[in-house]
C-alpha cells in the first residue's frame, strides 16, 4: 500500500492548502468591505475641491494655473503607476502593467522620454525590471492608504511638470467597478483639462457665491489644484486597494473550489487503488487455499 500512503499524503497536503485559501478568502472579504467604504468616502472630498476650484477659475479667467499648461516642449512624460504590495490577487497587476507598457511604448514611439513614480511593490519591481527611470516610489502602504505617504512621490511629478520638465503626467491604476469586475485605467492627470473641471448647472448654482482671497486668487487656485491632484491620486490608490481585495477574494475562492475538486479526485483514485489492493489480496488468499486443499 505504498501508493495508497502517497495518495493520502497528497490529500492531506491539499486539505491544508484549502484551509489556508479559505481563511485568506474570508480575510479578503472583510478587508474588501472596509476598502470599499474608504473608496466611497474619498469621492466627496475630491468633488468638493473640484467644484470650488472650477468656480474660482471661472471667476478669474485672466489667470491660468501652470497645472493647466499645454503644449510643452520637454519631450518627456511622467507615469504614476499604482499597483499592490502583495500578490495572490489574480491578474490584477498583470492587467494594469500591460496597459502601462502599451502606453509607454506609444509615448516612446512619439519620441518622448519616460519618468515613472511607483506606488506599490509590484509596480516598483516591474518598472525596475524593464529599465524605466523611476524617480520616486512608495511601497508597503498597508491596508489603508495614507496621504502623507503619497504626497512626496506625487510632489516629485507636480514639481517636474510645473518646472517644464514634463509635458504630461498619467496615473495608472485599477478602477473598482464591482466585486467581480475591475478595470485597468490609464488616465491623464496633467495638464488638467477643462472637461475635468467642468461643472453641471446644479453645481454652478450651488457654488455660485463669491470669495474673498487671502493672499491672492492665483495662490489660492494653485493650492486648491494641488490638493485636487493629490485627492485624485489618493482616490486612485483607494480604488486600487478595493480592487485588490475583491480580486484576492475571488482568486482565493477559486483556489478553494479547485482544492475541493482535487481532493475529491484524489479520494476517488485512493479508493480505487485500495479496492484493487484488497481484491488482489483476496485473490491470492483464495488461490493459496485452493492450492492447499487440492
Amino acid at each position: 500500500m505504498a501508493v495508497g500512503k502517497e495518495i493520502r499524503g497528497k490529500i492531506k497536503s491539499v486539505e491544508n492548502t484549502k484551509k489556508i485559501t479559505k481563511a485568506m478568502e474570508m480575510v479578503a472579504a472583510s478587508k474588501m468591505r472596509k476598502a470599499q467604504e474608504r473608496m466611497r468616502s474619498a469621492r466627496p472630498y475630491a468633488d468638493k475641491i473640484r467644484n470650488i476650484t472650477a468656480h474660482l477659475s471661472q471667476a478669474n479667467p485672466e489667470y491660468k494655473s501652470p497645472y493647466m499648461r499645454t503644449g510643452g516642449t520637454a519631450k518627456a512624460v511622467g507615469f504614476i503607476v499604482v499597483t499592490t504590495d502583495k500578490g495572490l490577487c489574480g491578474g490584477l497587476n498583470t492587467n494594469v502593467l500591460r496597459a502601462v507598457t502599451n502606453k509607454m511604448k506609444e509615448v516612446q514611439a512619439a519620441g518622448n522620454a519616460i519618468q515613472a513614480v511607483a506606488i506599490g511593490n509590484k509596480g516598483f519591481s516591474f518598472l525596475n525590471r524593464i529599465g524605466a527611470n523611476v524617480v520616486s516610489h512608495a511601497t508597503q502602504l498597508g491596508d489603508a492608504p495614507q496621504l502623507e505617504k503619497l504626497i512626496g512621490p506625487v510632489k516629485v511629478m507636480l514639481d517636474a511638470f510645473v518646472a517644464g520638465k514634463l509635458d504630461a503626467v498619467y496615473v495608472c491604476y485599477t478602477n473598482f467597478i464591482n466585486t467581480m469586475k475591475q478595470e485597468p485605467m490609464v488616465e491623464q492627470l496633467l495638464p488638467l483639462s477643462g472637461a475635468r473641471l467642468a461643472q453641471t448647472e446644479a453645481e454652478k448654482k450651488q457654488y455660485g457665491w463669491d470669495y474673498i482671497y487671502e493672499p491672492d486668487a492665483a495662490t489660492v487656485i494653485d493650492e486648491l489644484l494641488t490638493r485636487y491632484i493629490e485627492a485624485l491620486v489618493f482616490q486612485a490608490v483607494a480604488e486600487n486597494m478595493a480592487s485588490e481585495q475583491s480580486a484576492r477574494m475571488v482568486a482565493m475562492k477559486a483556489a478553494t473550489d479547485n482544492a475541493g475538486t482535487l481532493i475529491g479526485e484524489l479520494k476517488l483514485i485512493y479508493n480505487k487503488t485500495r479496492q484493487a489492493a484488497i481484491t488482489k489480496e483476496l485473490s491470492e488468499i483464495v488461490s493459496g487455499a485452493a492450492a492447499i486443499s487440492g
